[in-house]
């Protein structure tokens, strides 16, 4: 495994760390104030003028590994630019490197028709555009997809889409969705599903609200659909008929990838805070730097972001070299690994910083609140833990 960037990615890099040093951070008291009096779905006018310098200096679309649409960088190389995004809750969207966006344009790139990728695909990488994923539904468990029930009906030229979704995130403000659908409800579990791209102004497609998350509503929303009666022009359908599941592998490799270094970087962030805190920090009388118990957090916490580091990376470059079906072992550990150790830091980032931890003059209380939800989302943990027992105990049959 190489572990040194090439020219291009190290260029990047440090291009990248500057301009969160002197474009991001500073901004950040700012950009949190602005979203109070935006309405859902739009940027802060912070944002706005962050993404255009960032366009503007060529931090686009960094995500994407084909040369003509993206930065041309391999999973690995783009994992260590994730990690320093994730460390600000909002670089991702300054650099057009936020979710779902990313699947959704990873899918488009390799999945959609000429038309679709004119249509969708194009205003989606010159950030002209928003969209989202419509994939999870209340009335069954997120963790076995092969229960979907909403349905997509053939009638002529068109789909008609019926059902219901919720955690449909980034929804408020999207110009399309891709969705999840049942197109033969009695063919074998993986082959029942199909992806539909659907505009959101189409007649049926209901956005009933922004699901509240642990006390917050705003931005895109992870957002609550019913399809009713919503016709799609068959055009719309991306990749095979009955492929669903298939291009949902294909998204959710990379996409896992990108999510964990993020967490790194989040986790990273807030062991930056800590190590800085105690070092100023008294109490009776002692700095809290030299309390053993505090000594214990610091050492154990960069143990543990090191170690996750350096499975991400592992998993990341082993999809490079071999692919993502060779790389699936590594990608599910990660998906268990990174979500678990940030919690723990960020948790004991909190306990150091005591009141000001819980609060929100620091972006501790904001990366832990979001954070809680990587350990359900892409797949819980438990499935997770599951798949991988099965992998490893097959080997030994």
């Amino acid at each position: 495994m190489e572990f040194e960037l090439s020219e291009t990615a190290s260029l990047i890099r440090d291009q990248l760390q500057r301009f969160m040093d002197e474009e991001i951070y500073p901004a950040e008291r700012t950009i949190v104030e602005e979203y109070h009096n935006v309405e859902n779905g739009q940027d802060a006018p912070t944002i706005t003028a962050l993404r255009k310098k960032a366009k503007a200096v060529g931090l686009w679309n960094l995500f994407l590994p084909d040369d003509e649409w993206g930065a041309g960088l391999t999973n690995n190389e783009y994992s260590a630019l994730c990690e320093i995004t994730g460390r600000s809750m909002y670089a991702p969207r300054v650099f057009n490197c936020q979710a779902p966006d990313t699947g959704n344009a990873e899918i488009l790139l390799e999945f959609g028709s000429d038309e679709q990728k004119e249509k969708y695909l194009k205003p989606l990488l010159q950030g002209e555009i928003r969209s989202c994923f419509s994939m999870t539904e209340p009335e069954v468990s997120g963790a076995d997809p092969t229960g979907l029930q909403t349905q997509a009906v053939r009638d002529g030229d068109d789909f008609v889409i019926n059902g219901h979704k919720w955690f449909t995130s980034g929804a408020v403000g999207a110009k399309f969705a891709i969705a999840m659908v049942v197109t033969d409800p009695d063919a074998p579990p993986h082959q029942r599903a199909s992806q539909i791209i659907v505009d959101t102004d189409a007649p049926g497609f209901n956005l009933i609200r922004a699901v509240s998350v642990m006390g917050h509503s705003g931005g895109g929303g992870h957002c609550e659909i019913r399809y009713e009666d919503c016709r799609v022009p068959a055009s719309n359908l991306l990749g095979p008929l009955h492929g669903g599941f298939a291009i949902a592998q294909a998204r959710l490799g990379p996409g896992r990838i990108h999510h964990c270094m993020r967490a790194i970087g989040m986790a990273e962030r807030g062991f930056q805070i800590m190590c800085e805190w105690v070092n100023q920090r008294e109490s009776f009388g002692v700095k809290l730097a030299d309390r053993q118990f505090i000594q214990e957090w610091v050492a154990t916490s960069r143990m543990e972001i090191d170690q996750a580091r350096l499975l991400t990376e592992h998993a990341a470059w082993k999809m490079d070299k071999f692919g993502k079906r060779d790389a699936r072992q590594e990608i599910s550990m990660i998906k268990v690994v990174v979500p678990n150790m940030m919690m723990k830091v960020l948790d004991r980032v909190i306990q150091s910083l005591g009141a000001l931890g819980v609060s929100d003059d620091t972006p501790i209380a904001a990366m832990w609140r979001n954070g809680r939800a990587l350990r359900i989302a892409d797949g819980p943990d438990e499935v997770h833990k599951m798949v991988i027992a099965r992998r490893e105990l097959a080997q030994y049959r």
